[in-house]
């Protein structure tokens, strides 16, 4: 009777034993994509890495898409650069050979310090600076000194001109030219020829006068 009690405890432990065994063998293919928690958008390239078996590492695609070899009750790890990491658990009894999920990570906030840059090496240096400083004008004296008639022919001298002011250039130019070739072509006393044929006409003029006496 002792016997038979000792063979069937065995018999039970190996079963157990083998049971384990089978249940820690199991591969599953697991397998998801990885979206952004806020936005649900997919966060490519994340790194993935297996605690529970030799901290062996995956990536997803630039789809957020991932897929790997892994056993129930695995302890998986999501990474990303700007997100804070997820540790993900593998249920213990996973019916099929295949488990999917659908992993969010949450946007990580990283609040820098203040730098504040300041031009002097040391506070007797500021305060040198800061007593010899000029102190600026009020607005009314500026726009009294940007209107001033030194600072306006100033401007017009350094300044070029606009397209009116082109333009108005142009026409009086053009309006010019058109006037002195007008006065050219009809006032006969702007033409010197006209000049001679007027003289010629005086004096023959004077000898036929002198020749009737």
């Amino acid at each position: 009777m002792k016997y038979s009690l000792t063979i069937i405890l065995l018999l039970f432990v190996a079963t157990a034993f083998a049971q384990s065994d089978a249940k820690s063998n199991k591969l599953v293919q697991f397998s998801g994509i990885i979206t952004d928690a806020d936005s649900n958008i997919v966060v490519p390239y994340v790194t993935i890495t297996n605690l529970s078996f030799k901290e062996q590492k995956y990536a997803a695609n630039y789809q957020g898409y991932y897929s790997f070899i892994a056993h129930p009750g695995d302890t998986v790890v999501f990474s990303a650069v700007g997100f804070t990491s997820k540790t993900f658990i593998l249920p213990n009894e996973i019916a099929e050979h295949k488990y999917t999920a659908m992993v969010k990570l949450k946007s990580e906030v990283v609040y820098l310090k203040a730098v504040r840059v300041n031009p002097w090496a040391t506070v007797e240096e500021f305060n040198k600076d800061f007593l010899s400083m000029k102190v600026a004008d009020d607005d009314m004296a500026i726009a009294k000194r940007n209107v001033s008639p030194k600072a306006l022919r100033g401007m017009i001298a350094t300044l070029p001109r606009d397209g009116q002011e082109i333009s108005n250039g142009n026409y009086r130019y053009n309006f010019d030219r058109m006037i002195n070739t007008n006065m050219r072509q009809t006032n006969p006393l702007l033409n010197p020829f006209a000049w001679g044929r007027l003289m010629q006409t005086i004096f023959s003029g004077d000898k036929l006068r002198s020749e009737d006496r």
